[in-house]
């Protein structure tokens, strides 16, 4: 089979590797398509924690396809059922996954592009954040996962300030239901607090895994309000205004999760919403790529073009 190797900071190549067996309790899924992870952009551009070249097929882990093989053990799977789940290897043609960590994709869904990955953990910060109908709630960087929260948090009843310096992710964001602020006019702070009559927010969702984008996020959050930590910090330590924090009383709710079993909750809550129609994510999916060409789509990704909001590739 062919699989991407991430060989070298900035650089993939396609190599030749043996099609995996599928173990006890693993199913093998040739694999449809995965989607391109902002927290997998720096193991292409290289970071001193990383070795190199990575494992083949790493670090995809958005996948969707159909399984092809299923080892001793796997109950209540079959060759041939198309599913979605927990996979680590996935920039490639095959990748084997556990039993109890993939999801069958009714037939509404049948032919749609679906990495779960993303999808679940939407979710799951959604469960964890607690936003109730009539809530104001900010969401602080609105890429994929922002504009997904975005989308939820306003099926639910809530009053969302969608908060981004991109005019296209605004403009998805207020097609979406929200009110939306540019994170380059202006004191943000103000302007939520003048949309909120002084109140600020219920909850306010940091989205994007950066210092500037926490440090305003905290600056959001009502008197004993909740901050919710979505982003992925991943680039080394991060401070807060402790005294803020602390003089506000706010709840701070770091929202990943880690648990297989609870990421397999929000599968299957994401693909009841997808399929009932309750949330539509293809909107954001906007540009695809071959396997071939995943240096091309971690380039784009990094360069953040207009309309870009989610690459897919199909494998």
């Amino acid at each position: 089979m062919r699989s991407a190797v991430v060989s070298s900071p900035r650089h993939v190549e396609l190599q030749p590797t043996v099609v995996p067996e599928p173990g006890p309790g693993q199913v093998r899924v040739r694999i449809e398509g995965c989607g391109v992870c902002g927290s997998d952009l720096p193991v292409w551009l290289g970071r001193p924690w990383f070795d190199y070249p990575r494992e083949p097929g790493a670090p995809g882990h958005e996948a969707w396809g159909v399984i092809d093989a299923v080892g001793p053990d796997a109950d209540g799977l079959r060759a041939g059922d198309r599913v979605t789940g927990l996979t680590y290897h996935s920039y490639a043609e095959f990748d084997v996954a556990a039993a109890g960590e993939v999801v069958r994709l009714p037939e509404e869904l049948s032919g749609s592009p679906f990495p779960g990955e993303p999808l679940a953990c939407a979710i799951n910060v959604m469960r964890r954040s607690g936003i109730q109908p009539g809530d104001a709630v900010a969401v602080v960087g609105v890429g994929f996962l922002g504009s997904l929260l975005t989308r939820l948090a306003v099926a639910r009843g809530a009053s969302v300030i969608a908060i981004s310096r991109r005019s296209f992710a605004l403009e998805l964001a207020e097609a979406a239901g929200a009110q939306v602020i540019s994170a380059e006019r202006g004191d943000v702070a103000e302007q939520v607090s003048a949309a909120t009559a002084g109140h600020m927010c219920d909850v306010a969702i940091e989205a994007a895994g950066a210092q500037a984008t926490l440090d305003l996020t905290g600056q959001l959050v009502r008197v004993r309000g909740r901050l919710v930590i979505a982003g992925y910090h991943q680039d080394g330590p991060r401070t807060v205004n402790l005294q803020q924090w602390n003089w506000n009383g706010i709840d701070v709710i770091n929202a990943h999760e880690r648990d297989p079993a609870v990421y397999r909750e929000g599968l299957e809550l994401a693909v009841a919403e997808v399929a009932a129609g309750r949330l539509d994510p293809a909107p954001l999916f906007t540009h695809a790529f071959g396997l071939e060409e995943l240096n091309g789509a971690f380039s784009t990704m990094e360069q953040h073009p207009g309309g870009f909001m989610k690459a897919l590739v199909w494998c």
